[in-house]
């Protein structure tokens, strides 16, 4: 939702600022995966919500089910549970992470595949797309059976489209001129 992406970007870039400044972006990063998780639990969701829950009470709650986290991370938990923005820690993951590769010079490939890839095709795809755009790739990988067959790859706001699915709606556009 927009603007829950509005509320999380002012305490993602303070995430990042903190990170950076203490040379822990992955700590940070699997802190937030943890946190975003945990937040996106029906039961904590529950919790969240819920007018009767004392601030430090939840406060101890998330911090007791996040696992392992640093002085900073525990203090950020707090002043979102503080300001009622715990709902928003998805989206506070997203941006962190968005912060954080563009710092790092990477790009987030979204791939598509008809079929599940075996690690060898999706290393050969991995390095084909990092030599094209001369950057450090990450690949996040989804089956989509109704692409019939091969990938559709997303990095940024270029799309590659490879899939039978893609190039069946080119041929139809083609004959339809």
């Amino acid at each position: 939702m927009a603007e829950n992406v509005t509320i999380a970007r002012p305490y993602a870039d303070a995430a990042f600022e903190l990170a950076r400044g203490a040379g822990a972006l992955a700590p940070w990063s699997e802190a937030l995966d943890r946190l975003a998780a945990v937040a996106g639990d029906a039961d904590m969701r529950e919790c969240i919500a819920n007018p009767r829950l004392a601030a430090d009470r939840l406060a101890s709650l998330v911090l007791d089910v996040a696992g392992e986290l640093s002085t900073e991370q525990q203090n950020f938990v707090r002043v979102l549970v503080d300001n009622e923005r715990l709902q928003v820690l998805p989206e506070i993951r997203d941006l962190f992470v968005v912060l954080k590769n563009e710092y790092e010079g990477v790009l987030e490939a979204r791939i598509a595949s008809a079929f599940p890839l075996d690690d060898a095709t999706l290393a050969s795809l991995k390095s084909d797309l990092e030599a094209r755009f001369k950057t450090r790739i990450d690949t996040t990988v989804t089956v989509d059976p109704d692409l019939i067959g091969g990938v559709r790859i997303a990095i940024g706001d270029e799309v590659i489209d490879a899939s039978v699915r893609g190039k069946l709606a080119s041929m139809a556009a083609t004959l339809k001129n």
